[in-house]
């Protein structure tokens, strides 16, 4: 009895002569990587059990959900990973080089035949290659890099076989998602799948690339595709040890088989939510497009680019569309650059990104807002997982299409005129503030328990840190207040509303963040007094009805816990705690006609 292609493998690595189907083994690997997301702790895992490297070598960090470091959480996550990397001689992919499991292949660390796994849950796209990939943990990524090895239950095989070929104008993505719909979300679930029949054999590297990443979308634990010649070829070009391609044998025996006709498989789309929710385009309503990006782990391949550009050239973006465009990797951003391709796209309007996962996992470029539309080349458009609006996957042409009509469409719809009228955008509401609410009574006077900070020119970034500056919800804001001013971390657990504030010189130095005024209205802070202000933080304050004091104060006239009262028309300020009466500057007319209207923007 013959074994299938992944069980060739499995057996091979662990150093069996066969394996079965729900056998649990231990498995070598090949190739051990952590990216920015997850690596930290990965580390923290391996500095916790008090373990070493199995073999450095073979051990990579990649840095690709976010390269530029543009969000400090992943900016931290790099640097720990490249210290941890140093004390130990592990091999660092840094921002520049692009997404980890393309780095793999084209760098040579994962070759036919072999295994790699990741933290990234799509490191099956190994399949393309015909080599066994897979996405873990935290916890086993770190034994894989500890120990060299981990356990792995041997899944069963689907053999699937493609009957057909599909008409010119259909792409390895319309191939795929054809697949997905046809197969459903649980289609694979719990099995590798071997992929045979000429429409799959004829494709490239980067087509196979397309196919394979989407086996985590039918619930697959991998895809494998049979390496054609071309492909080895490639490979040993770049392996950095030798290697012979593993293919299934003659006798294998599969768990099932399933026969899918692709030869009449057009454009497909699949619809915001659900991967395997797939239509044509063509059957597809008109519907208004906002944004489109173009790359990721499944379409960011030098051919990915070129047939995005083959629509481009010589076409705009439309009005009010956002195109966003990311290489998979370095080698193919400077490809990319030699042969014009850049050009094309920044004449047509495109904002071209650094190498990397781009809109996946919140990483730099192709997140979306609220209401947003867009069109993604990406292989999943979960609810919020490229932002807050709702994707579309298509191929790239379509993408590209898409972008240049403004509503979704295919390459051969806009080439030919055939274009839907492009929906307008339903009006937003309007919100109109109650004229009762906006006239009602604010107290002049006010009483309430101090906190005193002694510190002069407190920043802006040290009352709310920049790292918060996307949360524009006013009632979440309050709970990062002094989040980043030593010592004063928990403020917003122990500040109650009523409370006032008392504090140095020049407080609110720097930025003009709005939200460094806000957090404070969202604890229900009554009143800011300090030495002095910094001028835009000042006229925030009062623009946004929050009563603002200018007092020279010292230690012997208030502490930390005493009860004052607040006069705001004339500035007295009354310590109740220590029966003691003393003057701020009081806030002039404009000032109070603005706090009493409840702000500059409320009606009067």
């Amino acid at each position: 009895m013959g074994a299938t292609l992944v069980e060739k493998i499995l057996a091979a690595h662990a150093g069996r002569p066969t394996v079965q189907p729900g056998e649990v083994i231990d498995l070598g690997i090949d190739a051990r990587v952590a990216r920015d997301f997850g690596g930290p702790n990965v580390v923290r895992n391996l500095r916790a059990a008090g373990l070493g490297i199995d073999d450095p070598s073979l051990t990579h960090f990649t840095f690709d959900t976010n390269p530029g470091g543009s969000d400090q959480k992943y900016a931290a996550n790099q640097q720990i990973c490249r210290v941890f990397a140093e004390e130990l001689g592990i091999q660092v992919h840094d921002i520049d080089m692009g997404i980890g499991t393309h780095q793999a292949m084209e760098e040579g660390f994962i070759w036919p035949g072999g295994t790699l796994v990741s933290t990234d849950s799509h490191a099956n796209i190994m399949g393309a290659i015909g080599a066994f990939g897979q996405g873990m943990g935290d916890a086993d990524i770190a034994a894989a890099f500890a120990f060299g090895k981990v356990w792995f239950k041997v899944p069963p095989t689907i053999k699937v076989n493609y009957i057909g070929v599909p008409p010119a104008g259909a792409t390895a993505k319309d191939l795929v998602l054809a697949t997905a719909g046809a197969l459903g979300a649980k289609g694979l679930l719990g099995h590798a799948a071997e992929l045979y029949g000429e429409a799959v054999e004829r494709l490239d590297l980067a087509g196979r690339i397309t196919v394979a990443s989407m086996a985590t979308e039918m619930g697959g634990i991998i895809a494998l595709i049979p390496p054609s010649d071309e492909v080895v070829a490639w490979c040993r070009e770049r392996s950095v040890r030798p290697f012979e391609p593993v293919y299934a044998d003659q006798d294998a025996v599969y768990a099932r088989e399933i026969t899918i006709d692709v030869g009449a498989v057009t454009p497909q789309i699949a619809r915001p939510g659900h991967p395997e929710d797939v239509v044509s385009v063509a059957s597809l309503p008109a519907t208004r497009v906002d944004s489109v990006f173009i790359g990721s782990c499944t379409n960011g391949r030098m051919e990915d680019l070129r047939a995005a550009a083959e629509v481009l050239k010589g076409r705009k973006v439309a009005p009010g569309v956002v195109l966003k465009i990311v290489p998979a990797t370095d080698a193919i951003w400077r490809q990319a650059m030699d042969e014009g391709l850049f050009d094309v796209f920044k004449s047509a309007g495109a904002l071209i990104g650094n190498a990397g996962c781009g809109g996946c996992a919140a990483g730099q470029i192709g997140q979306n807002g609220p209401g947003e539309v867009t069109v993604s080349t990406g292989n999943r458009n979960f609810a919020g997982k490229q932002g807050q609006g709702s994707v579309f996957l298509a191929s790239p042409a379509t993408a590209a299409a898409s972008a240049v009509a403004g509503v979704v469409v295919t390459a051969e719809q806009l080439t030919s005129g055939q274009v839907p009228v492009r929906p307008v955008r339903a009006p937003t509401p309007r919100r109109v503030v109650d004229d009762a609410d906006a006239g009602a009574a604010r107290p002049e006077v006010l009483e309430g328990r101090v906190w005193v900070v002694e510190e002069d020119s407190i920043d802006t970034d040290m009352i709310f840190h920049n790292r918060h500056l996307a949360e524009t919800d006013p009632a979440k804001m309050g709970q990062h207040a002094f989040g980043n001013l030593k010592g004063w971390e928990d403020f917003p657990q122990r500040a109650q509303p009523g409370d006032l504030i008392l504090t140095g010189a020049n407080f609110g130095a720097g930025s003009s963040r709005q939200q460094a005024v806000t957090c404070f209205k969202s604890l229900g802070v009554t009143a800011l007094i300090a030495r002095s202000f910094g001028a835009i933080y000042e006229r925030n304050a009062i623009n946004e009805a929050m009563p603002v004091l200018s007092w020279d104060w010292s230690a012997d006239q208030v502490q930390d816990g005493d009860r004052l009262r607040v006069e705001l028309a004339t500035g007295r300020i009354t310590n109740l705690t220590r029966g003691t009466e003393h003057h701020a500057r009081p806030m002039s007319e404009v000032e109070i006609a603005i706090y009493r209207r409840g702000g500059l923007l409320r009606r009067s």
